[in-house]
């Protein structure tokens, strides 16, 4: 099992959305958000190679996969590395995705 590591994205993104939940649908809601972002973290350290390779085609980016989370309408967007793996994004299944992720890399 690989460790996880959080891009600064990630860690606003999840954030975000919390605050969302916590606002628009309650604590319970925001808890089992985090819970499920919990589940598939771990799937992800276990099976990092498992994720769908549907946007690393579209973006021509070799090694980024996503997941969906179970429950919540958001993907996970991950790249393995020799050491580690690096979750880059958690975006709203409904976002222009590509676009999306093609501004964030131009961040790094």
């Amino acid at each position: 099992m690989k460790p996880v590591f959080y891009s600064a994205l990630a860690h606003r993104d999840i954030s975000d959305t919390v605050l969302y939940y916590q606002k628009e649908a309650g604590i319970v809601v925001a808890n089992d958000f985090v819970d499920s972002l919990e589940e598939v973290i771990e799937r992800i350290a276990a099976w990092p190679s498992s994720g769908s390779p549907r946007f690393s085609e579209l973006l021509r980016l070799p090694g980024l996969r996503s997941w969906k989370l179970s429950r919540f309408p958001y993907l996970i967007f991950t790249m393995e590395l020799p050491d580690r793996i690096t979750v880059m994004r958690i975006l709203h299944e409904r976002r222009d995705i590509p676009s999306t992720l093609q501004a964030s890399l131009d961040e790094y």
